[in-house]
Formats: C-alpha cells, sequence, structure tokens
C-alpha cells in the first residue's frame, strides 16, 4: 500500500479556492478595482466642473458688483427732444438743433472748465429757448420749446468714437412741444460738437478698469 500523503494546510487551503473560489474572488476584485478607478475619474471630472463653476461665478460677481470710475461728472451733455416721432417732428428737431448749436458755440468754445460751462449755460436758458422759439415760428410748428440744465440718468451712448457709460449726467435738456420723441444728444463740455478743435476726452476700457480693479482689491 502506498503511504497516505501529508497535506499542510496552506496547501489544503490553495487547492480548495483553486477548486471552488478563487477566479470568482479573482473576477471580484477585479470588478473592484475597475470600479475604483472609474469612481477616481469620476471625481476628478466633478472636481475640474467645480473649479470652473467657481470661476464663472466669480466673474460675474466682479462684473455685477463693479462700479466704474466716477467719470459722469466730467461731462455737460445736451439733449434737444423732439415733439414726437412723427417724420415732420424729427426734422423740426433737428433745424432746432442747428439754432441752438450756432447759439451756444462762441458762449462755452472757449470753456476750461465744466463748471464754467456749466455756469454759463444756466445763465443762458431764457435766451436758448427764445433761439428755439423763433426757429420753431419760422418751420410753421404749433408748440414752442423749454430749456433747463437738470441731472438725468442717460444709457450708454457712443459719439465719434467716445463711449459715455450709463449713468447720471448734467445736461441741457431742450424739450419741444412735449418733448416724447426721440432726441438729439452731443456733449456740450468737453466740447465735442461745439468746437472744431479736438477735445481732451480720456478713452477708457471696461473690461481693463475691471481688471485692475480687482488685483487691486487683491
Amino acid at each position: 500500500m502506498c503511504a497516505p500523503r501529508t497535506i499542510h494546510a496552506a496547501q489544503a487551503a490553495l487547492i480548495f479556492f483553486r477548486a471552488n473560489g478563487l477566479p470568482r474572488l479573482r473576477g471580484k476584485i477585479y470588478r473592484i478595482n475597475s470600479f475604483t478607478a472609474g469612481n477616481k475619474l469620476g471625481m476628478k471630472k466633478i472636481g475640474i466642473t467645480f473649479c470652473v463653476l467657481l470661476i464663472l461665478i466669480a466673474t460675474v460677481l466682479i462684473a455685477v458688483n463693479f462700479k466704474p470710475q466716477e467719470s459722469n461728472g466730467e461731462y455737460l451733455r445736451i439733449h434737444v427732444r423732439a415733439n414726437s416721432n412723427s417724420g415732420y417732428d424729427q426734422s423740426i428737431k433737428y433745424a432746432v438743433k442747428d439754432e441752438i448749436v450756432k447759439f451756444v458755440t462762441p458762449y462755452v468754445a472757449g470753456c476750461t472748465s465744466k463748471e464754467a460751462a456749466m455756469e454759463i449755460i444756466g445763465g443762458i436758458t431764457e435766451e436758448i429757448e427764445e433761439v428755439a422759439n423763433s426757429a420753431l415760428l419760422k418751420l410753421g410748428a404749433d408748440y414752442t420749446s423749454s430749456a433747463e440744465v437738470r441731472r438725468e440718468h442717460f444709457p450708454t451712448r457712443v459719439y465719434d468714437g467716445v463711449t459715455l457709460e450709463e449713468g447720471d449726467y448734467d445736461a441741457l435738456i431742450v424739450e419741444l412741444g412735449e418733448g416724447t420723441g426721440d432726441n438729439w444728444w452731443c456733449v456740450i463740455y468737453p466740447p465735442l460738437c461745439f468746437t472744431s478743435a479736438p477735445a481732451d476726452v480720456k478713452y477708457r476700457s471696461i473690461i481693463k478698469d475691471i481688471i485692475d480693479k480687482f488685483f487691486a482689491g487683491g
């Protein structure tokens, strides 16, 4: 007879797993490793997405909370508002505007400050009304005008390459009749349309202002 073969416990365990559970165990380990790798990749994508969202939110907050430098006070505007938007009233507006500009130019052409221009314009509003009314009478319009220097809120506008951002501005407002039509506008000081000399106007970049303010705050 052959002597019985001695099998150690470790060998017996190895034989058992080979015969019964090792392939399934390896499969489970592989699936666990695959899940872990996929989970890490998913977390990485989530992290990148989160960072991008933070950047976008920060950009929006900076844009919303950013307040442009107070440059509105540098300008004195003029607005001539038509009686209505009819073709007739709009043509009247432009004709009256020409007379007002012709009258006002000698007064403000030599001004060296906005304050001086406001003082001069504020002192001749009655004369401006007379000039406008005389033009209206000649044109056969059945309404008169009113002129006043006051502060109003205006949207962003561009004149001859110069951008005036949205905000409150001092302005000479000339209303023709009801004054509900589209207006003609320009800038009395700096004298963009009241002199042939180039005005000393600062051209500004909104994007640059945002960047400068952001880094200055840091």
